[in-house]
């Protein structure tokens, strides 16, 4: 099987022939190509080139074309901060009271020039690999935007205190978002990653998730003209899970803070599984752990198909060494041949 055969086999709950690797190495294209992080996100030609070189060194069952989270707020007139070893961060809010929210208006993709890298760097990616291996691109939920938009405790106050504005600044990001997944998928990306950390139990409760961040998924995702997969950064999402699935989304990415068997017990049929090892631990892992951790996750998800392996947040970290990256596509190669006899 090539990738995109062996990941569809999998979104669709039968077993491939190996469990699939998504490896999501965003940031370690600038090491390969001896750039600054900052440089290698300047040109789409550099993300290509360093995506194209980590997935045939890592052999992982798809390619990212995630810059980082703050290219969004960049579009709607913030500003990116970055640094020499991890993430572009977000640079001050745009939204300084919640009075600016009545004027504000979602920028169009075309006006951005960080945007238009994405776009040009899929439609490279596209051109290059075909339909042989997915192309993965990616959006922050229009209710998870918010935080990077007016920061964390300005958003939770809006939340509770003036519904009215927060549902204008829903039906915002929700145009946005939409558009910019679908410019993705007409570019060529195969599918989506809804980046929605705020609507884990991680930052908010079940009750409020189903009154907010769950009908936001739902019409957004509903609009959006390609599969999805739903990514909660981390976040706890044991007890949504069904919740999760009621929003359309083909898969959901999970956190190293849950059992991975109970989750693939309580998405079984209905979510693939992607996750779930540790990035932040990651670091600090022998070659012996990595093998270790890659057959602790195949063991608790692998049977049956449903289950993508890869990290718990969707990003491995810079500081994470390469000798472990490879002892984890090592140990998913030998570790996750179907039928997966080895499980007790």
């Amino acid at each position: 099987m090539n990738a995109m055969q062996r990941v569809l086999t999998t979104l669709s709950h039968r077993e491939p022939d190996r469990v699939p690797l998504f490896l999501l190495t965003s940031l370690q294209g600038a090491r390969e190509l001896g750039l600054s992080i900052e440089e290698y996100f300047s040109r789409a030609d550099y993300v290509v080139e360093g995506q194209l070189r980590l997935q045939r060194k890592y052999r992982s069952d798809c390619i990212t074309c995630f810059f980082h989270a703050a290219i969004e707020l960049e579009a709607w007139g913030g500003s990116v901060i970055y640094q020499p070893d991890c993430p572009p961060n977000a640079g001050p809010a745009i939204i300084h009271g919640p009075t600016d929210i009545d004027k504000l208006q979602p920028p169009g993709i075309e006006d951005s020039p960080g945007l238009m890298r994405v776009l040009e760097t899929i439609r490279q990616l596209k051109n290059r690999v075909g339909a042989s291996i997915p192309i993965i691109g990616m959006v922050i939920s229009p209710f998870s935007l918010p935080v990077m938009q007016m920061g964390f405790d300005h958003y939770i106050e809006l939340i509770y205190e003036q519904p009215e504005r927060w549902a204008r600044l829903m039906a915002l990001n929700e145009e946005f978002c939409v558009a910019w997944a679908n410019a993705q998928l007409a570019a060529g990306a195969t599918a989506i990653g809804y980046a929605d950390p705020v609507s884990s139990l991680t930052i908010i409760p079940r009750e409020l998730y189903l009154k907010t961040g769950q009908p936001v998924a739902r019409r957004t995702l509903a609009r959006i003209d390609g599969p999805t997969a739903t990514h909660l950064a981390s976040g706890r999402c044991l007890g949504i899970v069904d919740d999760i699935a009621a929003t359309g989304t083909q898969a959901l990415g999970v956190s190293a803070l849950e059992d991975l068997a109970e989750l693939k017990t309580a998405a079984q049929g209905k979510l693939a599984l992607i996750g779930n090892l540790n990035g932040v631990e990651m670091r600090r892992w022998t070659t012996e752990r990595a093998e270790a951790e890659v057959k602790r996750a195949i063991a608790k998800a692998g049977r049956g198909g449903g289950f993508i392996l890869a990290d718990n947040h969707g990003e491995i970290p810079w500081q994470v060494p390469d000798e472990v990256l490879l002892a984890i596509c090592h140990a998913a190669e030998q570790w996750g041949r179907y039928p997966l006899d080895w499980i007790d």
